[in-house]
């Protein structure tokens, strides 16, 4: 892992009349949804920890951030699936200075029937998905307590709403991490630390290529900006709202979703996605 700024730089870029400045920190910050997170909070006078496998877009961010919004900006390259590097950003995430706000943006998807699937592949993704997301909030949450305030945003999807045919590790992996959230929302009631579990829809990232899906085979209407999920999670943070979902059309439809017996909803989504496999 590479760390910059200097520990001077990060210390006068910290030092303001009125005390210490807010950090955070996000995985899967080099592009998509983490981008737009890192984008944002630097404008909003966040400090931030960037966390990715790709050093080289990390370093160019933190560049541009420190640049233009003259906000201190870490970064940490490192692969969340080897258990060496997670224990690395782990440790971070428990050190100085302290997080106060905790993007568990990290995540892929893959595609396909599961019984063709690599098994390699989607152990890496459950990784990922859920065992990195579960080891740094826990790191998060041990300091977060003793100081009585801060917060986690996990990025799960609208996938994990219903078993998702084609996608089912996946999917899977975003109800875990949904429930979990969940969970976490009671047991944290009162302490001061927030929790919300982040489901967005169609948004345009890397995530279709990494998991081998067409975007043209997504109707153009459905798409979302990274930019306007990114507001909308943190104004619902700002409200208390446990589970997000951007977008009006996409609220709409996690309601009927909810309203639908799930057989119903598990047939017609195995359907259309078994048409989407075969063409």
């Amino acid at each position: 892992m590479s760390e910059s700024p200097s520990p001077s730089e990060a210390s006068a870029a910290r030092s303001e009349p009125h005390g210490p400045r807010r950090r955070a920190l996000i995985t899967g910050a080099s592009s998509g949804i983490g981008e737009a997170f890192a984008r944002r909070l630097a404008r909003d006078g966040y400090d931030l920890t960037l966390v990715a496998r790709g050093v080289a877009a990390l370093e160019a961010l933190a560049k541009e951030l420190r640049e233009s919004r003259g906000v201190a900006v870490e970064v940490l390259a490192a692969d969340l699936t080897a258990p060496d590097e997670l224990h690395g950003v782990e440790a971070r995430v428990g050190a100085e200075p302290a997080v106060d706000l905790l993007v568990n943006n990290a995540g892929f998807g893959t595609a396909g029937p599961f019984a063709a699937s690599d098994v390699e592949r989607e152990e890496q993704e459950i990784r990922l998905n859920v065992l990195a997301l579960v080891r740094l909030s826990r790191a998060a949450l041990g300091v977060m307590l003793a100081r009585g305030s801060g917060a986690l945003i996990n990025v799960s999807s609208l996938a994990a709403l219903q078993p998702y045919p084609f996608s089912a590790t996946y999917a899977a992996t975003k109800a875990f991490v949904n429930s979990f959230t969940e969970a976490l929302y009671e047991e944290l009631r009162g302490s001061g630390v927030r929790v919300q579990a982040l489901c967005p829809g169609f948004t345009r990232t890397r995530f279709q290529e990494t998991a081998g899906i067409d975007p043209d085979s997504v109707p153009r209407f459905a798409w979302m900006e990274s930019e306007a999920v990114v507001d909308a999670s943190l104004a619902g943070l700002e409200r208390g709202e446990l589970v997000c979902v951007p977008g009006a059309g996409y609220r709409a439809l996690a309601l009927a979703t909810g309203a639908i017996p799930r057989g119903v909803a598990r047939r017609a989504m195995g359907l259309l996605q078994a048409r989407r496999h075969k063409q």
